[in-house]
């Protein structure tokens, strides 16, 4: 009869890396199993487990993909000084490639009593091959571990933010074009003020995503840069080269001092949430005014029946739901950096656990915002626009200032064309003139959108996303 503990041995252990013995398997499994990676001989409470560990586990799932990518640098790394033999590496580079297997087919999972996700990948690999899986943490901390996780997970997230970024910008220059000459109602203090177009508005929000791309920019270029290698923030006595694992992450450079590689933790997430926070400004109000124009009292645009929800007791309504939930979830996103600065700024130089607090608030922000731009962008592309609003003589007002100018150019002082023109609204005999010639650089005539698309893909373009993506590609093949 096989016993419990062969049977144990032959569940977790059925093949065994050649030269280790099934024996050394359930030796250092039940070792490593029985304390975390810092434990000594003290129990830990487990109500203070639970409250220390808090979400940790379930958003450790999310850089699960960039743990391995970090490891499988860092393993290629250490065997260039001499810490892994070749052999050793390779082993470790299966294994890794296994685990990274499995997080891009959904069935990694953090254990119970296992800590976090740099522990699982550990236990993992010395479940498979014993003291050479011990081996993987020289030179490294787990603190300069999930501030690499962090920031390649970052950058892909950037990637993925800054491609619907431009999709949202190309439906937008689209719209623009194809209604330049549509004239709408412009509007001060909510108050009818001068002619403007569906040319310009939908143009408007397509400029103001090329300024946010400026802070996605700034923000992709500063979360990639390398911290791996500085360890606890005081770097190691190990001879790590730390140049050779920024080439294999693909970062542009490294955080060069270990302690602001440290201190850079709640920061870079900070400026991040900063860029995040301009893209959500923007749909914000795009958002705003959506809903406003598809109004009854406006009915400037008329969003697509699919888009719209009913009324539980009112059959004749089309609520415009999308845009008001990302209304909300965008003005939360603008909350986020003073979210993350009221965590970390009163903190010294360091590593301190207030710090873990942060990835609640930041992780799933990437979701939020690419799902706003997504349905932004679905809605966008489909939005009818109202041709005939000018038919409406509650607007006939707003021509007043193409009038003033009209005689000031026919040699009319401004002021007395501009008294003359209000009296005659006063008296009810003014009529308007709805032709509108507005030609300088940026108005309804001169939308300057070819300007705007070479600004904003200027910006895109000079992010040079291939580099991280191939330095992931080649890792894994390495």
């Amino acid at each position: 009869m096989t016993s419990g503990r062969q049977a144990l041995e032959t569940k977790v252990f059925p093949v065994c890396a050649e030269g280790i013995s099934r024996e050394h398997h359930y030796c250092n499994y039940i070792t490593t199993m029985a304390k975390k990676l810092w434990e000594k001989n003290i129990d830990v409470n487990p109500e203070i487990e639970r409250f220390t560990v808090g979400r940790d586990k379930k958003l450790d799932l999310m850089l699960a993909r960039y743990d391995v990518l970090g490891s499988l640098a860092h393993c290629k790394m250490l065997e260039s000084i001499g810490l892994l033999t070749k052999e050793e590496r390779e082993l470790v580079r299966q294994g890794l490639w296994g685990i990274y297997s499995a997080v891009m087919t959904g069935t990694f999972i953090i254990e119970d009593g296992v800590e976090d996700v740099h522990s699982q990948v550990e236990l993992m690999l010395t479940r498979k091959l014993g003291d050479i899986g011990k081996k993987i943490h020289s030179g490294r901390s787990r603190n300069d571990q999930v501030l690499v996780d962090l920031k390649l997970f970052t950058r892909h997230e950037l990637q993925d933010i800054c491609e619907a970024v431009i999709a949202l910008f190309d439906a937008l220059q689209q719209q623009s074009e194809k209604h330049k000459d549509v004239l709408m109602p412009g509007y001060t203090h909510l108050q009818v003020a001068m002619p403007s177009s569906f040319g310009l508005w939908f143009g408007a929000y397509a400029e103001s995503l090329a300024d946010d791309m400026l802070f996605l920019q700034a923000a992709y270029r500063m979360c990639n840069r390398n911290p791996l290698g500085s360890a606890a923030g005081y770097g190691s006595s190990f001879p790590l080269n730390r140049t050779m694992t920024t080439e294999l992450l693909g970062f542009d450079s490294m955080n060069y001092n270990v302690v602001y590689a440290q201190m850079g933790r709640g920061k870079s997430e900070r400026n991040v949430a900063f860029a995040l926070a301009s893209v959500a400004g923007t749909l914000s109000k795009m958002a705003f005014d959506a809903c406003m124009f598809n109004s009854q009292n406006f009915g400037f645009v008329k969003l697509p029946a699919e888009c719209t929800t009913g009324s539980s007791i009112m059959p004749h309504k089309k609520n415009p739901d999308v845009f008001e939930i990302m209304r909300a979830k965008c003005n939360r996103l603008q909350a986020l950096p003073m979210d993350i600065a009221m965590i970390m700024n009163n903190l010294p130089s360091g590593y301190f656990r207030d710090l873990q607090i942060i990835k609640e608030l930041f992780l799933p922000a990437f979701a939020d915002i690419k799902e706003c731009l997504a349905m932004a962008t679905y809605i966008i592309e489909r939005i009818e626009v109202n041709k005939e609003i000018l038919n409406d003589s509650r607007y006939d007002a707003m021509f007043s200032v193409e009038e003033v100018n009209r005689l000031a150019t026919e040699g009319m002082p401004f002021r007395d064309a501009y008294k003359k023109v209000g009296l005659d609204i006063e008296a009810g005999t003014f009529t308007p003139d709805k032709n509108v010639h507005h030609t300088h650089e940026g108005s309804i005539g001169n939308l300057c959108n070819e300007e705007i698309k070479k600004l904003m893909y200027g910006i895109y373009n000079a992010m040079d996303f291939d580099k991280a993506r191939n330095a992931e590609k080649a890792l894994l093949k390495a």
